[in-house]
């Protein structure tokens, strides 16, 4: 009996490795895998298209377009149970690719995606005219603990985040206080703002019971950890349950861990906050 379900599982797992030859995740977003493996080799800097659904996306970094596809359309990160017309806010939008997701799941989402980044928020802009969205607000802002003025290191990526006042190679961008921005329910509250999620949810904690779903991606190093158990704590005495998944394999092996690290951070993690 063992013997003949050890043969059984064996073929089905080769099966499926098979299978996996065969199959292209990537057809979801209109990639093929010549598509695929020519936009893996393309160099960042110049303005692209690609088309998605009859409308064209537009990008000037093809990596991080296929990372930005893989997370959102392919692994589904932001795929949820709303009501039919949401009011979502959506903070870190990027170029937008978190904005096309969730109006093609709800058309009558109205959404205010906030995204600080210069050249970001330019391809913002034109793809939300693209994809000819009118109910779609787009901030050129950085969403922080007041209303104020931030140094902010642009360079038109996923990695553009608030820095210390002073520090080389920023540029001066907007920033508006979140918590005034949750005076009423919000269906879907994302916060993706490359380190400053905790100044920031300590601050919203008082409204959070506004929100409904939330997502969080958590950025830190080894000595804040105190901040992401304080994070948690928000979140569960907000009255909400969590998932954790890892937003990026930082360290292959956690218990040999250099002395000395470029990385920016330590911890990348994807944090899921439902009612």
């Amino acid at each position: 009996m063992q013997n003949k379900s050890f043969i059984k599982n064996s073929w089905l797992g080769l099966q499926k490795k098979i299978n996996s030859l065969f199959t292209n995740p990537y057809k979801e977003v209109n990639l093929n895998w010549l598509k695929l493996k020519y936009y893996k080799h393309l160099p960042t800097g110049n303005l692209r298209k690609h088309s998605l659904k009859g409308k064209y996306i537009y990008f000037y970094s093809a990596t991080e377009l296929l990372h930005g596809f893989k997370e959102i359309f392919i692994e589904k990160i932001y795929n949820q149970t709303l009501q039919e017309q949401p009011y979502i806010i959506d903070c870190g939008a990027n170029i937008g690719l978190s904005v096309i997701y969730i109006k093609d799941q709800y058309p009558e989402a109205n959404i205010v995606a906030f995204e600080p980044d210069e050249k970001n928020y330019e391809l913002l802009s034109k793809n939300i005219a693209s994809f000819g969205y009118t109910n779609v607000i787009a901030r050129k802002e950085a969403v922080w603990i007041e209303n104020t003025t931030l140094d902010f290191s642009s360079d038109a990526s996923m990695s553009s985040k608030i820095e210390a006042s002073g520090s080389a190679n920023t540029n001066k961008v907007k920033a508006t206080r979140l918590k005034e921005q949750i005076d009423r329910k919000v269906d879907f509250l994302k916060i993706d703002i490359e380190g400053a999620e905790y100044a920031v949810l300590k601050d919203i904690e008082p409204t959070l019971h506004w929100v409904n779903n939330m997502f969080i991606e958590y950025h830190g190093k080894f000595s804040q950890n105190h901040e992401l158990v304080e994070i948690l704590a928000i979140i569960n005495k907000s009255g909400f349950k969590f998932y954790i998944k890892e937003a990026a394999s930082v360290y292959d092996h956690p218990f040999i861990i250099p002395k000395t690290s470029n990385l920016s951070f330590d911890v990348q993690l994807n944090i899921f906050c439902t009612r």
